[in-house]
C-alpha cells in the first residue's frame, strides 16, 4: 500500500477523532450526508468572560446565567461561572496548623466555588454581590448546557463618579476586539477590562487612534494577563495625547482574552462598551431609544484605504438619512465621528451604515447614546452588531423595564420571541412578530406568567431577511431613569462539522 493511501486514512480518522460528530459510513448506505456536505450540529462546550464589575461601595451587581431549552435534551453537561483567579485550598496541610491559617484556607476554598452553576434549561440562575472588590468571572458550559449559553453582568451605582446602570453580556474569548467609541478625554475614565481564561499567560497589545491617528503610546504593547486573572488598563495612562472620541484596537501575541471597555463620564454616567462586530463594509447599530437625547456615531477604517459611508436611520415606518450627515467619510486609520443630536425624534430607529460610493472598504461603528438632560442625564453604547441568526439571548430582564428593539435592514423577517421562564418561578412566553423592511420594531416583550425573579429573551429568525436586535434595560434610581443596552447577535449554539464518506478508491496502487 502506498505512503499516500496511509495519510489520507490516517487523515480522516483525525477529522472524525477532532471533531467528535465525523462520521466514516459506507457506499450507500441511506441517510448519510453526501461527502464533502457539512452538517450543523450543537456546540458541545463553550466559554464565556465577565469583567470585574465595580470598585465603588455603592455598586450592586447581579449576575444572569441562561441557556435555551433545547429539542433534543442532550447530554449532560454544567454551566458554571467562578471567580477568575480562585485561590485553591490547600488539602495537604498540617493538621496543627493555627486558627487564623485554617480560617485563610476556608476563604481560598470558598473563592474556588462557582458563583452561578446553572441548574434547568430555559430557565436563568441568578446571584447578587455588593462587594466593591468582587473579581472578574470564568465560565463554561458544557453538554446540553453549551448550545446558545449567555451570561449578563448588571451593576447599579448610585451614586459618585460611576453613576450609572452598567450592563454587559459576558463576551466570548478571542484574540481581536474593535472598541470605537472609548475616550482619552478629561471628562472620561475608560478602562481596558482582560480577562484570560487560561491556564498560561497571555500576552496582548493594546493600539489607540484618534482623528488624526495613531496615538503615541510606549506602555501599550507586551502586557500580560496572568493565567485565570483579569488586568484593567486605564486608557488614558497608554498615552498622553486626549482625545474625546478613540478606537480602541485589542489583539494578543500568545493566549486569548476576554476584553471589554468601561466607560464613566463626569455628570452623564457610565456604562460598558462592547466590542464592534469585525470590520465589514455594511453594518448596523440597532435599538437607538425613542427619547435619546443626543446621539454619536463613532467609526473607524482599519484597512489601507479610506471609506465613504451611507448613515440611514431604519425608523418606525421608513429608512431615511439624517437631514445634514447623510454620509461621512473616514480616512483610513483615523476615527471619525458625527453628532446625530437627538436623530430619532421621539420615535425608535437603528443605524445602517453601507458603502456611499460602491466600495466595501469595511469599517467599525459604536453610537454613544445619552438619555435625560441636566443631573438626570444616563449614557449607554450601541457597537456594530452581527444578525441574529437561527436564534440570540439577552439574560436578566425585570418585570419592568425590559424594551426589545428588532430592525430588518432588508428584507422583512419573521421572528420568533421567547421569554423564559423567571429564575424563582413563572412559565415561558411566546410572541411572534413581523418586521417590515428598512424598518425597527420596538416592543415590550410580555413577561412570564406568574414571574418571580428575571428571565431572559430569545430571539429566533422565522422568515425573511436578516433581523439585528438590542434589549434596552431600565432602572429607574434617585429620579434617574439609567439605562443599557445589550446587541443580540447569533449564539453560535451550533456549528458546521464536515461529514467524511468512506472511499475504497484511495487503496488502489
Amino acid at each position: 500500500m502506498k505512503s499516500t493511501s496511509l495519510s489520507l486514512i490516517a487523515g480522516v480518522v483525525a477529522l472524525a477523532a477532532v471533531t467528535g460528530f465525523a462520521a466514516l459510513t459506507a457506499p450507500g448506505d441511506e441517510g448519510t450526508a453526501e461527502a464533502g456536505s457539512a452538517a450543523r450540529l450543537p456546540v458541545e462546550r463553550s466559554s464565556l468572560l465577565c469583567p470585574a464589575p465595580s470598585m465603588s461601595d455603592l455598586a450592586e451587581t447581579t449576575y444572569s446565567s441562561f441557556t435555551p431549552a433545547g429539542e433534543d435534551g442532550g447530554e449532560a453537561g454544567a454551566a458554571e461561572l467562578e471567580p477568575a483567579d480562585p485561590l485553591p485550598a490547600d488539602e495537604d496541610a498540617p493538621a496543627d496548623k493555627d486558627a487564623a491559617d485554617k480560617d485563610a484556607d476556608k476563604e481560598k476554598a470558598a473563592a474556588s466555588k462557582p458563583v452561578i452553576s446553572l441548574k434547568d434549561l430555559g430557565k436563568p440562575g441568578t446571584a447578587e454581590t455588593a462587594k466593591s472588590d468582587a473579581p472578574a468571572l470564568v465560565g463554561t458550559a458544557t453538554g446540553k448546557f453549551a448550545p446558545g449559553w449567555t451570561a449578563q453582568q448588571t451593576t447599579t451605582t448610585a451614586a459618585g463618579g460611576a453613576r450609572g446602570l452598567l450592563g454587559v453580556s459576558c463576551t466570548a474569548p478571542d484574540t481581536d476586539f474593535w472598541f470605537p467609541g472609548a475616550s482619552t478625554g478629561a471628562s472620561r475614565q475608560d478602562y481596558v477590562h482582560l480577562t484570560n481564561p487560561d491556564d498560561t499567560a497571555a500576552v496582548a497589545d493594546i493600539e489607540l487612534y484618534g482623528a488624526d491617528g495613531p496615538l503615541k503610546s510606549d506602555v501599550g504593547e507586551g502586557i500580560t494577563v496572568p493565567a485565570r486573572s483579569s488586568v484593567p488598563m486605564l486608557i488614558s495612562t497608554l498615552t498622553s495625547e486626549a482625545a474625546e472620541n478613540v478606537t480602541v484596537h485589542v489583539t494578543t501575541r500568545t493566549g486569548r482574552v476576554g476584553a471589554v471597555v468601561s466607560a464613566a463620564e463626569d455628570e452623564v454616567g457610565s456604562d460598558w462598551l462592547t466590542a464592534s462586530a469585525d470590520p465589514a463594509g455594511t453594518q448596523v447599530l440597532p435599538g437607538i431609544p425613542a427619547d435619546a437625547t443626543s446621539v454619536r456615531l463613532v467609526a473607524f477604517a482599519p484597512g489601507e484605504d479610506d471609506a465613504d459611508v451611507k448613515i440611514q436611520l431604519l425608523g418606525k415606518n421608513a429608512a431615511f438619512s439624517p437631514a445634514g450627515n447623510a454620509t461621512l467619510h473616514i480616512k483610513s486609520r483615523m476615527t471619525a465621528s458625527v453628532d446625530l443630536k437627538d436623530v430619532t425624534r421621539g420615535e425608535p430607529g437603528s443605524l445602517r451604515l453601507s458603502p456611499a460610493d460602491g466600495s466595501t472598504t469595511p469599517v467599525v461603528a459604536a453610537l454613544r447614546v445619552v438619555r435625560g438632560t441636566g443631573a438626570k442625564q444616563e449614557i449607554a453604547f450601541i457597537p456594530a452588531t452581527g444578525a441574529v441568526g437561527e436564534r440570540a439571548s439577552v439574560a436578566d430582564n425585570r418585570a419592568k423595564g425590559s424594551v426589545l428593539s428588532l430592525t430588518a435592514p432588508g428584507a422583512t423577517a419573521k421572528v420568533k420571541v421567547t421569554a423564559s421562564a423567571g429564575s424563582e418561578g413563572g412559565e415561558a412566553t411566546v410572541k411572534t412578530y413581523t418586521v417590515k423592511g428598512g424598518t425597527t420594531l420596538e416592543v415590550t416583550p410580555e413577561a412570564p406568567a406568574g414571574l418571580k425573579g428575571g428571565y431572559a429573551l430569545t430571539v429566533e429568525t422565522e422568515s425573511g431577511g436578516p433581523v439585528h436586535a438590542a434589549r434596552t434595560l431600565t432602572i429607574p434610581e434617585g429620579g434617574v431613569d439609567m439605562f443599557t443596552v445589550q446587541t443580540l447577535p447569533d449564539d453560535g449554539g451550533t456549528v458546521e462539522v464536515p461529514a467524511a464518506e468512506q472511499d475504497l478508491s484511495v487503496l488502489d496502487d
